[in-house]
């Protein structure tokens, strides 16, 4: 029997740094009816393997690909349960993923640390967005492209991350040949997940795009990855590339056993998979040209469309389309934000701030923001670097260290996190800088994620930036925007401007700049301008230094 449009829902499902979250969806207006979050049993691997009990060397980030398939088992029945749904309303599933968080397959799609033979090789996993370990590779890619005058270097930038595919490949071949070898897809997970929904392997045009330098139809030549390593010549065609999805089309439809693990009915539309900040931008309604979303989490990723092409410094990419259809879609990051927050509550807050907390029955950083807002602008007297999990934009170098200046022995805790959300706010600045001065004007800023609970933190944003700021309606961001990629490949709605007109949601201008505090905070912001380019731009390469030294001593104590 026909369903009747009005009945017809879709799931959304989010993979995140550390959880899964899925949610359901009507499709004509964008109600979520329930939701639910699965944790990953392995999380985030950055100091030993599972089972084997591996040492893991400095700037290393794994996952274990079975901790998503648990996603779908789980979070997905629970959300139709909560949902009170009937799942064979059901007409459309679709996924998001943390961007460049890749692993080495085989022709099946079977990781290769599910082998018993590359069980204990850390190079089988998955390594996440966040592992940096491969920065002396992308330095590599960074001075050929720029010696050679690649034409594609400028679409990111200058400068190519080392969170992104090449360089982690690069570094799989250089540091175990036997897995390289071995791998027949080097997979973005956004894509393996809906390899595994649908049984056939489709590669995302965004993440193609932005973290697998695919720009005007064309990758990096073998001439120029040979260059690097001649072994490393026929990485784009034996690894990478394979027929490309566009954001909205039907990859394919539910398989039997992807209908077994979520109790959805097979054959519904699987989406083409998509990366977790730029599904946001249609579920926050902030689609047109001028409008910035930053999705602001564990780090926080900056998309937002324009009209024009142009070449905007330390950015992540630009890709036509990348967004949505008609539009280039920018990229920009910072690589840590909530998870500054969190490392500083975790190892920097005296017992007596968490007993305090737990007296109120409130968490440690409600305690923190409840102090700092008491204070003036400035009163701390400090100025920080965010930079504790390396800078993804504009200065694109994961060498870089967090820095806190002006610290006396009259500092506080709650100084100091102030002083903390003070410099998030300020990367966020540096790049809505620099894409105004690239001719890509930021009129408005969209916040989502988690951290946009935080009221004076969001104060702040709009102080700094100097912008309007607006917030998205719903609590799962990128999993409604899934939802909304869904309904497109399920034929509910046109495109995905019509979806997200549909189904997104945001209240505007939520946060005003106060002019007062504006004047203020552009005095500290020149501050941390010139600490921004003494330590990342100048002759200054302190922090290089301390995180090499930092690897050669753990790299001689693992050889020992």
């Amino acid at each position: 029997m026909p369903i009747d449009p009005l009945d017809a829902l879709v799931v959304g499902v989010d993979f995140g740094t550390l959880s899964g979250r899925a949610v359901v969806v009507r499709v004509h207006d964008g109600a979520e009816l329930g939701s639910a979050v699965h944790e990953y049993r392995h999380g985030v691997v950055d100091r030993t393997l599972p089972v084997t009990g591996r040492q893991l060397p400095p700037e290393w980030a794994l996952q274990v690909p079975s901790d998503y398939v648990d996603v779908l088992r789980n979070a997905v029945p629970e959300a139709v349960r909560a949902a009170g749904a009937d799942p064979a309303h059901v007409i459309g599933i679709g996924t998001d993923f943390t961007a460049c968080t890749v692993l080495p397959t085989t022709a099946d799609g079977t990781p290769l640390c599910e082998l018993p033979e590359f069980a204990a090789e850390p190079h089988a996993y998955v390594k996440l967005w966040r592992h940096h370990a491969a920065q002396g590779q992308a330095d590599r890619i960074n001075a050929l492209a720029e010696k050679r005058g690649e034409s594609w270097l400028p679409r990111y930038g200058g400068l190519i991350s080392s969170e992104w595919e090449f360089a982690k490949g690069l570094q799989l071949l250089e540091e175990a040949p036997e897995v390289y070898a071995a791998t027949e897809h080097f997979v973005e997970a956004a894509d393996w997940i809906v390899w595994q929904l649908t049984g056939t392997y489709v590669r995302n045009a965004c993440t193609a795009g932005y973290k697998g330098i695919l720009q005007d139809g064309e990758y990096p030549s073998e001439e120029f990855l040979a260059a690097l390593n001649p072994d490393f010549a026929g990485f784009v065609r034996d690894k990478l590339e394979h027929p490309l999805g566009q954001l909205g089309d039907r990859a394919g439809g539910l398989s039997a056993q992807a209908a077994g693990w979520t109790g959805l009915p097979e054959g519904i539309a699987v989406s083409v998979g998509n990366v977790d900040a730029h599904v946001t931008a249609p579920a926050a309604r902030a689609v047109e040209p001028g409008q910035m979303v930053a999705i602001m989490g564990t780090s926080t990723c900056h998309v937002m469309n324009g009209e024009q092409l142009r070449e905007v410094p330390g950015m992540c990419g630009v890709v036509k389309g990348g967004i949505v259809a008609g539009l280039w879609g920018y990229e920009a990051g910072q690589s840590g934000v909530g998870d500054i927050f969190a490392w500083f509550v975790n190892h920097g807050v005296p017992p007596e701030y968490h007993e305090q907390a737990r007296e109120r029955g409130i968490s440690v950083h409600e305690l923190l923001t409840e102090l700092a807002a008491r204070q003036d602008i400035g009163e701390h007297g400090l100025i920080a670097l965010d930079w504790h999990s390396g800078n993804r934009s504009v200065l694109v170098d994961h060498e870089l260290s967090g820095l806190v200046l002006g610290q006396t022995l009259a500092t506080r805790a709650e100084d100091t996190y102030r002083a903390l959300m003070e410099a998030t706010a300020f990367g966020t600045r540096m790049i809505v800088d620099t894409f105004t001065d690239a001719g890509i004007p930021v009129t408005e800023l969209v916040v989502a994620g988690g951290l946009l609970r935080n009221a004076l933190l969001m104060q702040i944003y709009a102080d700094v930036v100097n912008l309007p700021l607006s917030t998205i309606g719903s609590e799962q961001g990128p999993a409604l925007g899934s939802a909304i990629h869904a309904a497109v490949a399920a034929g509910a709605h046109a495109d995905v401007r019509v979806a997200s007109e549909a189904m997104g949601s945001v209240n505007r201008g939520v946060y005003q700049p106060i002019p007062e505090n504006v004047e203020l905070y552009e005095r500290m912001f020149v501050e941390y301008a010139e600490l921004h380019d003494h330590f990342g731009r100048g002759a200054n390469s302190v922090m290089h230094r301390l995180k090499a030294r930092k690897r050669a001593i753990a790299t001689s104590r693992e050889s020992e």
